[in-house]
């Protein structure tokens, strides 16, 4: 769970602390351009790093850089807390002058507060007894911490890595998400592009995974029959849905399924994740796109129930319905008064208003 996500010189935000801690769900709310979906984006760097990727033009462009600021560094800093030990990570990557990629300025991992490496600019130090350190001089555009070496699966650096590449960012682009698989995985790409793989990796890993996600599909779906996964070639399978009414049966590629069916899939398919590898951390943003109406509360409110057993949910919202589901103490509005101003944030509890919250948000009268 996060403990504290600070972003600095990143897109709009600029010291900016998002306030979750202790909370298995929150809803950022705000107007477009306010900076939710640029929180997604940073947490998406972090998620890369912790999926091998360690060269800094794969994971920010300069453009990213807060716009006129480039003469500061971009600052991450991530506490979050596994299995009961507390993890610091802070990530600083500057633009000096005639520079086209961003390097390293400072990279520090500690776990239960004891230092596991730091660095400045190319310089990695590692702590030994006494006070001493070993030194060694590493590529200043490459992350170590995607290429550090673990001793085993229980050295918390690999523990660590593990939770940041198992973290869900989601912001599924329907038309190009795929039932098809080659290959299984844990760990979906945020427009859900191989869908289809982590199907296959999320059923291999967890079997009984497929009872959960059967179940919550057939609450919003009561003609399901059944999801299958045939061979369709060599190391290639396709993922087909049928449905059953009155005896009669219809199968259906993945494809020819609606916008709203395959996010109601990936729903299912982020409920049973975090109970089957979990606790993970789970960011989406607009989870009530493409759904109706009158899917979207329930959408909401079964996400939030997936996580309070374990794992974190943090959404973004427009809609009236999702916010209804969640409550002051956990909503939390973001606002901005122009593009050259930075994000603010503030609880919804901290913030007067008059009447019912999705009026006053309606006449913009929330703002921190």
């Amino acid at each position: 769970m996060i403990e504290r996500l600070y972003i600095h010189n990143f897109r709009c935000l600029d010291n900016f602390v998002l306030p979750v801690d202790g909370l298995p769900s929150s809803l950022l709310v705000g107007k477009n351009g306010s900076g939710k979906s640029s929180i997604g984006f940073a947490l998406e760097i972090l998620q890369k790093i912790g999926r091998g990727t360690n060269r800094l033009r794969h994971l920010i462009e300069p453009h990213e850089v807060r716009y006129g600021h480039t003469d500061e560094p971009v600052r991450l800093e991530l506490e979050v807390r596994i299995g009961g030990v507390s993890f610091d990570y802070i990530l600083a990557l500057e633009l000096p002058v005639n520079f086209k990629e961003l390097r390293v300025l400072e990279e520090t991992l500690s776990v239960d507060g004891v230092q596991k490496f730091t660095r400045k600019v190319a310089e990695l130090r590692f702590p030994m007894a006494e006070g001493e350190f070993v030194t060694m001089s590493y590529d200043w555009h490459l992350i170590w911490l995607s290429a550090a070496q673990a001793r085993s699966e229980d050295d918390p650096l690999d523990v660590f890595r593990k939770w940041l590449a198992r973290m869900l960012i989601v912001r599924p682009y329907p038309l190009g998400i795929s039932g098809n698989s080659s290959e299984g995985t844990l760990n979906p790409l945020p427009d859900m592009g191989n869908f289809g793989d982590w199907w296959t990796g999320l059923i291999s890993h967890s079997p009984s995974s497929y009872a959960s996600i059967d179940k919550a599909l057939k609450m919003i779906m009561p003609d399901l029959k059944d999801i299958k996964n045939p061979v369709i070639a060599k190391e290639s399978r396709s993922l087909e849905i049928q449905f059953e009414q009155d005896g009669k049966t219809m199968t259906l590629p993945f494809s020819l399924l609606s916008d709203g069916e395959k996010c109601m899939l990936i729903w299912a398919l982020v409920m049973a994740a975090n109970e089957a590898y979990g606790p993970l951390l789970c960011f989406w943003d607009e989870p009530d796109n493409y759904l109706a109406i009158s899917e979207v509360g329930d959408f909401a409110t079964d996400l939030r129930r997936a996580f309070q057993k374990g794992g974190q949910f943090l959404g973004t919202s427009h809609n009236a319905e999702v916010i209804r589901k969640f409550s002051d103490a956990n909503t939390f509005v973001l606002f901005r008064r122009n593009h050259r101003e930075p994000t603010q944030v503030r609880p919804l509890k901290e913030i007067a208003y008059e009447g019912d919250l999705i009026s006053a948000l309606v006449r913009g009268e929330i703002e921190p």
